[in-house]
């Protein structure tokens, strides 16, 4: 019989999503199991899949859409089943369709469902959701030659899919010259540019760090580490071990560690309590194409180097694929940014609450140091403690950056 699809939940206490695009078109045969469609929420592409065989009756919520959740979206055919069934239980739900009305022969199976249409442009810029954006980019797929599928000409994954299978020609040697934006009328004094509309997960940064930034009385300390034993251990395990361990898989051990001995910094402020966590969560920023995403690595101070370094690994590629679950990214004790790679020497960085505190990591530089009285040449790396005074006082955050120091420089402490 015919059903009402609703947008799920897929995010915790999320109560709208943003509904990127449709899988299946208005007539098209479903598989158990086949996404239906894209739903975007502030941190991740999520699919919606079928229950059950049949067939996509029709549409409620075009593409695009914010939606709330449990509305109903979609109708869902029964083989068999033709459009009067969508109109009766449209009318017993009392569902209102949101979507441009499909003919009416589209949602009976059987019937040829409406032809892909040239992907259309809004300005310069490409009409396609951000999933098939991302997956275009990892497949080396050029979006400006598919024809869209969803509505308006937008293009889906499965276009994406579709034009990857059909063996698509090979790419030429020199990147194509990108059009230069239409210069300004003469005498305005403007720029051309070009509007590209936020997404969710940028909204949701942009507000969380405002908030943060303005809500929580940060204060910063900085300590300096040596790093030659860490680096020389780590040369000593790479030379045999399966997996190659990085100094960020370092840094989360030792703040791992350090949150152990100082359980006190292992904090969370809310408005009417403070939060004792039990195990350090540790969340790690981690940079996609639509924003920055920390997923966590649970229980941190209980697991091995190597269960660490495989985790992070794990997590860092599915968050840019943009397949983590909420509950991979949702909560954590403690934060750390590292953009030691990037070799910018040192930064602060923001908190993300309810947590209390953020580790921002530099690179490994070499130095003049002072040792022993005598003047050497050290590798030495910065990192910057954000600390939310009203949870952590300086006394008890200075104590927990010398507990994370004696990790770094005696590395081998961390592996006990």
């Amino acid at each position: 019989m015919a059903t009402l699809l609703r947008m799920p939940e897929v995010a915790a206490n999320a109560t709208h999503a943003t509904l990127a695009a449709w899988s299946k078109k208005e007539g098209e045969p479903i598989a158990a199991g086949d996404c239906l469609a894209e739903v975007e929420t502030d941190k991740a592409i999520v699919e919606i899949s079928a229950d059950s065989a049949g067939v996509m009756g029709q549409w409620l919520v075009p593409a695009g859409q914010e939606v709330e959740v449990g509305a109903p979206i979609a109708v869902l055919l029964a083989a068999g089943e033709a459009a009067a069934d969508v109109q009766a239980l449209l009318q017993a739900a009392g569902a209102v369709t949101n979507a441009p009305a499909a003919a009416a022969a589209s949602a009976v199976p059987g019937t040829p469902a409406p032809a892909a249409t040239t992907a259309q442009t809004s300005g310069d810029r490409l009409r396609s959701s951000p999933l098939a954006r991302r997956l275009a980019a990892q497949r080396g797929v050029d979006l400006s030659r598919l024809q869209g599928s969803g509505p308006g000409g937008r293009i889906v994954k499965i276009d994406v899919e579709r034009a990857q299978a059909a063996a698509p020609a090979p790419a030429p040697a020199f990147a194509p010259v990108a059009a230069a934006p239409a210069a300004a009328p003469a005498g305005s004094g403007a720029s051309a540019f070009t509007e590209v509309p936020h997404s969710s997960m940028r909204r949701t940064i942009a507000r969380r760090l405002a908030e943060s930034k303005s809500t929580i009385p940060h204060f910063y300390l900085t300590v300096e580490c040596r790093m030659e034993r860490l680096l020389a251990l780590r040369t000593e395990i790479n030379a045999s071990a399966s997996r190659k361990i990085s100094v960020n898989d370092f840094i989360v051990r030792a703040v791992a560690v350090a949150l152990r001995e100082v359980p006190q910094a292992n904090v969370g402020w809310t408005d009417t309590a403070m939060r004792q966590y039990a195990q350090a969560d540790v969340a790690v920023a981690v940079s996609t194409d639509t924003g920055l995403i920390t997923p966590i690595v649970r229980a941190a101070d209980r697991k091995t180097l190597s269960q660490i370094s495989a985790e992070i690994a794990d997590l860092a590629a599915r968050a840019r694929a943009g397949q983590l679950r909420p509950e991979e990214y949702q909560g954590g004790s403690f934060s750390v940014s590292n953009l030691g790679m990037h070799g910018v020497g040192a930064f602060s960085a923001i908190i993300n609450p309810p947590q209390a505190a953020i580790l921002a990591v530099g690179a490994s530089q070499q130095k003049p140091v002072v040792e022993n009285g005598e003047l050497k040449v050290g590798t030495v790396m910065a990192c910057t403690l954000s600390v939310d005074h009203r949870a952590i006082d300086g006394a008890l955050a200075a104590q927990w950056l010398a507990a994370f120091q004696r990790a770094i420089e005696a590395p081998l402490s961390m592996l006990i």
